[in-house]
């Protein structure tokens, strides 16, 4: 048996095991191994495919730059910077740069990220409320890059760590303060229900209108952008029902502070006439008139989670678990009370 075969056996390609098997040259396999230009879409598929297939790693000895890289869909809250604040305390204790790369709303980062991060070699990737393909997942593991998912818009492959909330208990104990002030008109401005953490919110509240026995108004159930106009937009549908609700509970603290423009807008007193609950605790949410009751979810320690758990994989040390969550907790303040 041919040392080359036996290297194969262990999953141990060598650059030129590669260039024989996807029929190319090895400088060409150095460049996709490297995440260079200059290599025919073709041509870097099928190398991938072989890498895939294989098992390739990245020689030992060739240590990841000091940095993490970040990926958000978009930067246009306080929810992002917290996010960021949590990453960078860990980055900071363990001498790592943060690179930070917005989408602008898109899902998945381009090809062009894709080579760029495969040439910075970072010590690890956080994908925030971002969807990496299953190449791009695949890519980063043949370069023995870790990958961390924050918040998943989508089901992450299942030996992906991922860092969450506790949503469905967040959503609960947000409905249930509800029903216990008196509250059986409840509305509920979810996100996008195809996002885990949107879906999981929107289940707590049904859960919990169902052990109170109250039946849920499909009418007063919306799905919404997690932005100011999507709360503002549908809470002034829900007001201008001919039997509005008299508390809306929204999926997180900007959708809660449209329903205040909403309520303002139609001369509707919070929390005389309306009680409203947010999800995420954002600074503003104590500084809104009223201060807003909102349920906190530990963001600056979801980020450093993250950091922590790419850290833990840089070493090659075994994680304790996949999916890490961390608990909610509902904050009351002056936008709720019982139904006037």
């Amino acid at each position: 048996m041919t040392t080359a075969r036996r290297a194969r056996r262990r999953g141990e390609l060598t650059v030129a095991d590669i260039a024989r098997l996807a029929g190319v040259s090895a400088p060409t396999v150095s460049r996709v191994i490297n995440g260079q230009a200059g290599v025919a879409l073709d041509t870097r598929r099928r190398v991938e495919q072989v890498i895939n297939e294989h098992g390739y790693r990245r020689p030992e000895h060739i240590e990841p730059a000091a940095i993490l890289e970040l990926v958000f869909h978009a930067l246009e809250s306080l929810w992002a910077l917290e996010i960021i604040r949590g990453v960078e305390r860990v980055a900071r204790e363990h001498e790592l740069a943060v690179v930070l790369t917005e989408m602008q709303g898109r899902l998945t980062p381009g090809r062009a990220w894709t080579e760029q991060v495969l040439t910075r070699r970072p010590t690890g990737v956080i994908a925030v409320f971002s969807d990496l393909t299953t190449a791009q997942q695949a890519q980063l593991a043949a370069r023995s890059i870790p990958l961390v998912v924050l918040d998943p818009t989508g089901e992450p492959l299942h030996e992906t760590p991922s860092v969450g909330a506790t949503n469905w208990n967040g959503g609960l104990a947000a409905t249930r303060h509800l029903l216990e002030l008196g509250h059986r008109r409840i509305a509920m401005i979810s996100g996008p229900t195809g996002w885990p953490c949107c879906r999981a919110r929107l289940d707590g509240f049904r859960a919990a209108m169902d052990a109170a026995g109250v039946p849920v108004d499909p009418e007063l159930v919306r799905e919404s952008i997690l932005y100011v106009e999507g709360g503002r937009r549908d809470g002034e549908a829900l007001l201008r029902l001919p039997d509005p609700p008299t508390a809306i509970f929204t999926a997180n603290d900007l959708q809660a502070f449209g329903v205040y423009e909403a309520a303002r807008r139609a001369g509707v007193r919070i929390p005389e006439d309306l009680s409203v609950v947010g999800f995420d605790d954002l600074s503003f949410t104590q500084w809104a008139g009223p201060p807003m009751t909102t349920v906190r979810q530990p963001l600056v320690d979801m980020g450093a989670a993250a950091a922590n758990l790419i850290i833990t994989m840089s070493r090659g040390d075994t994680l304790p678990g996949n999916r890490i969550e961390l608990a909610t907790t509902l904050i009351v303040r002056e936008s709720t009370a019982p139904p006037g």
